[in-house]
């Protein structure tokens, strides 16, 4: 009799337990309401079923219905007194109530239980609990990993609250790719589990788009309903300002959850987004329905603000958010970042110091405090329009370029567009990029940026952070400042598209070598569906199929300008960024100052693709059998803004069997002129090299690159004693090239052989545009300048030469003594003395001592 009621006890609990587990299934796959069927089903014949209780409650709370949930936890509370795990999921059901103090007296109760029977918590689900309740209570977040929710993963290998508590902890940090880490595991342990994959998008989402949008389908096929993984997609389509599609996501949470407050914080984006401020307050209402003093709905509204660089509105949001809960970290460390792009440095440290202190794992503060110590260092530079942070060496080398730079932009370009503005703008430039990067984004990474603009505050790459590639300084500051003047006459409300447009046009306007030019690989790309309709513009900069479609996108924008400049005029641009300013939306404010979208695309389209079918028209573009994309790297994409450029201008495939690229007539087709030429360099042929390199010269002009037909060219004469010519080469090559380094050095070096000093001078300033760092151009600017009767540049030259450590530093200080006494300036003693300590027997520099000695004594004479 007694192993009959054994038998029926031990099926009487393992039969619920299967149940629990079918049920747990419907949960995770989205059928809500089958698991708030089948657990009330259940809890009917047994009420105090911890399982089954967190179920119902977890599927109520899932489908919006919070005051159901709130009675059934209540409930849940009275019969299951001995469950943390029923306090904790009380905790969530209380919040999003509104009932905050008894949020808190559910942790306090947990965390009391646990200190009181430590033993009788050991196994996964209830230390995942502990764990939870410990960082709430400001345990060490690392402690917590390592100790607390590894032994629950230990305990049990396949519990899911494991792993993903231990990736939304490193996800809260913004450790991306230890929270990648983390979900991975999970993953291996239980294949395809939707919020598993949906935290892994979220690890993906700040640096990888198209490992996000894997993991979201994957997420997706095993739960339609995921309201997570829709709210994503809903942010990565307003991120594109595709806000159609952000509304239709949204509405596919409402289907789930017709009161998720993150979904109604998101409607409220949309509407200050379209200028609709009632419809803004009513959702954010509706977000705060529930949890009136909910500080994250402030948080992710004024989160997503700054993303389109509304940073004043989105500081706002966040300072309303630590109203209702002033620890809510997010909130804290969101703002600390709003006002250092605003340039209030002050409390923007404060703050950041603050959240570092309370959170000692938060990857973003640790990163912005031990940046914010570095910067101490750095040197200030000022005038009444900027104020320039800069390291201490690179400022005493090109600081006063930098602001005579950034004066002449903010003349030319504050005057274009009838701006004034009203406070100085702050310019800091980092030597490494990891350091610009932090202070940028938050986190090291993003290596192809190098500059940003805020709207008053401009943060850039300096020369010495990319070493290995070429990039003019002086057309990244012009770039970034015009965006602080677009920026601020639009009040931060412009799309990034026209933005980036514009900004790359005023660098062609600036310079003909400067900006994004069309090159064969865009001549292709335009006349194909790569050339993207003006209202999908944006997009093209959120996921780019590559590195060369996002610089295509830099092109494209640049192009519409010039568009509407030259079809429409200069003010209807600006009326268009006034509209702007007012809320007007882009499609709008485009269809009021030009044609209705759909004409304005059309006729877009026409003028683009006639400006490639112009280019060098008297080559023949088409592509020769056995001519493929994508086979070979020729030359390299330039960019305005980006840093990593190594995509493929002119790509080649291996020539059909039996038949060599160099053996078939060239005639005037681009591709095999290149070739031919290439193969005729490579073989050292440099006579026979210089007739398609000359034609190619002729026929297309503004071809350049790293192996254009100049630099061959160039070669070929160098190589047959022709100086003349490849001088006259290599001044075509630079007067095109903004970053032709080798062109300006070589050309440097012929002229001072010809004693041609302008054009010295020329090349050595075009030459420390691009690196300022070496002392070569400086000491060819200097010869030139004493030669021109220079003065001024003459002592630019000798001081930063001064500060490069030069070999004879006794010359330069001689030499810059020199000068400095032919502007009477009294510096030229102390100048002329280093000299003399340097080498004591210095015979010129003793007599200049002795002239000025003399001068010095003449003139107290004569006072």
């Amino acid at each position: 009799m007694l192993g009959v009621v054994v038998a029926l006890t031990a099926l009487a609990t393992d039969t619920p337990a299967a149940d629990v587990k079918e049920a747990q299934q419907q949960l995770i796959s989205g059928n809500y309401s089958t698991c708030i069927t089948q657990a009330r089903a259940a809890l009917t014949e047994r009420e105090d079923h911890e399982d089954w209780n967190l179920l119902l409650s977890r599927a109520l709370l899932a489908t919006g219905r919070y005051e159901e949930a709130l009675h059934a936890i209540t409930n849940a509370l009275q019969q299951a007194r001995w469950s943390i795990r029923v306090r904790w999921q009380a905790r969530e059901v209380f919040q999003s109530n509104g009932q905050a103090d008894r949020a808190r007296e559910m942790v306090e109760s947990v965390l009391r239980t646990i200190q009181g029977q430590p033993r009788s918590f050991r196994d996964a689900p209830n230390l995942v609990v502990l764990g939870q309740a410990a960082l709430l209570a400001n345990a060490d977040p690392k402690k917590v990993l390592d100790t607390v929710f590894e032994a629950a993963r230990k305990d049990d290998p396949k519990n899911r609250d494991v792993y993903l508590s231990m990736g939304n902890l490193a996800l809260e940090k913004h450790d991306y790719a230890l929270a990648a880490k983390h979900f991975n595991a999970g993953l291996k342990e239980l294949p395809g589990d939707p919020d598993l994959q949906f935290g892994l998008a979220q690890a993906y989402a700040p640096s990888d788009p198209a490992l996000m949008q894997t993991a979201l389908e994957t997420a997706l096929s095993r739960n339609s309903n995921h309201v997570g993984c829709l709210m994503l997609l809903a942010e990565y389509n307003m991120d594109g300002e595709d806000y159609d599609a952000a509304e239709r996501y949204l509405a596919r949470v409402d289907a789930v959850n017709p009161f998720c407050p993150d979904a109604w914080a998101y409607r409220a984006v949309l509407a200050h987004l379209h200028n609709q401020p009632e419809g803004e307050e009513t959702a954010r209402k509706a977000a705060l329905k529930f949890w009136r003093d909910n500080p994250r709905v402030d948080y992710l509204i004024g989160h997503k603000l700054s993303q389109y660089y509304r940073f004043a509105e989105g500081s706002a949001h966040q300072r309303q958010a630590l109203e209702f809960d002033s620890d809510y970290l997010p909130a804290k460390g969101q703002l600390a970042q709003d006002l250092l792009r605003l340039g209030q440095e002050q409390e923007g440290w404060q703050l950041t110091e603050e959240v570092q202190k309370q959170d000692g794992y938060d990857v973003e503060a640790f990163n912005l405090s031990a940046l914010h110590e570095a910067m101490k260092k750095y040197v200030t530079l000022t005038n009444r329009n900027f104020i320039v942070r800069m390291q201490a060496r690179e400022a005493a080398v090109y600081g006063q370029r930098v602001l005579d730079l950034l004066e002449r932009a903010r003349t030319n370009l504050c005057a274009k567009y009838g701006m004034e503005l009203r406070q100085p703008t702050l310019v800091e430039m980092f030597a490494e990029q990891k350091d610009f990067a932090v202070r940028t984004f938050g986190m090291p990474g993003n290596p192809g940026y190098l500059g940003v603009s805020f709207g008053s505050v401009v943060t850039a790459t300096s020369p010495a952070s990319h070493p290995s590639h070429s990039v003019n300084w002086q057309t990244v500051l012009w770039h970034e400042f015009c965006h602080v003047v677009t920026l601020q006459l639009t009040k931060n409300k412009m799309p990034r598209w026209l933005s980036e447009g514009i900004s790359v046009y005023e660098e062609r306007q600036a310079d003909p070598a400067w900006g994004e030019r069309i090159t064969p690989r865009y001549r292709e790309m335009t006349l194909s569906d790569d050339l993207k309709p003006v209202s999908k513009l944006s997009a093209a900069f959120l996921a780019p199929r590559s590195e060369a479609h996002l610089q295509f996108a830099y092109y494209e924008s640049s192009l519409v300008v010039e568009f509407i400049v030259q079809r429409y005029g200069m003010e209807r641009l600006k009326q268009i960024l006034s509209d702007l300013g007012e809320g007007v939306e882009i499609n709008q404010a485009l269809a009021k100052r030009t044609v209705p979208m759909d004409q304005l695309e059309t006729e877009f389209t026409e003028f683009a693709q006639q400006k490639a079918r112009d280019l060098a028209p008297g080559l023949d573009w088409e592509k020769p059998p056995g001519l493929e994309r994508g086979a070979a790297t020729r030359l390299s994409l330039r960019q305005p803004r980006t840093a990593e450029t190594n995509s493929s201008d002119l790509d080649f495939a291996e020539a059909p069997a039996g038949v060599t690229n160099s053996e078939a007539e060239p005639g005037t087709n681009f591709w095999r002129l290149v070739q031919r030429a290439e193969d005729l360099v490579e073989s050292k042929k440099w006579a026979e090299a210089k007739a398609p390199l000359e034609k190619l010269v002729k026929l297309y002009p503004e071809f350049i690159g790293p192996d254009c037909a100049y630099r061959l060219l160039a070669a070929a004469h160098r190589e047959l004693g022709e100086t003349n010519a490849e001088r006259q080469v290599l001044a075509q090559l630079a007067a095109r090239d903004d970053s032709a380094l080798g062109a300006y050095r070589r050309l440097m070096e012929l002229g001072a052989a010809a004693k041609d000093w302008p054009e010295v001078a020329k090349n050595a300033q075009r030459y420390t545009a691009v690196d300022p760092l070496v002392a070569l151009p400086y000491k060819y600017l200097g010869q030139a300048a004493d030669e021109l009767g220079d003065t001024k540049n003459g002592i630019m030259a000798y001081r930063a030469m001064l500060a490069l450590d030069p070999a004879d530093p006794a010359e330069v200080h001689f030499k810059l003594a020199k000068l400095l006494q032919k502007e009477g300036n009294p510096e030229a003693k102390r100048q002329v003395l280093e000299a003399l300590e340097e080498a004591p027997r210095y015979r010129e520099a003793l007599k200049l001592l002795l002239e000025i000695e003399g001068s010095a004594t003449k003139q107290a004479g004569g006072t």
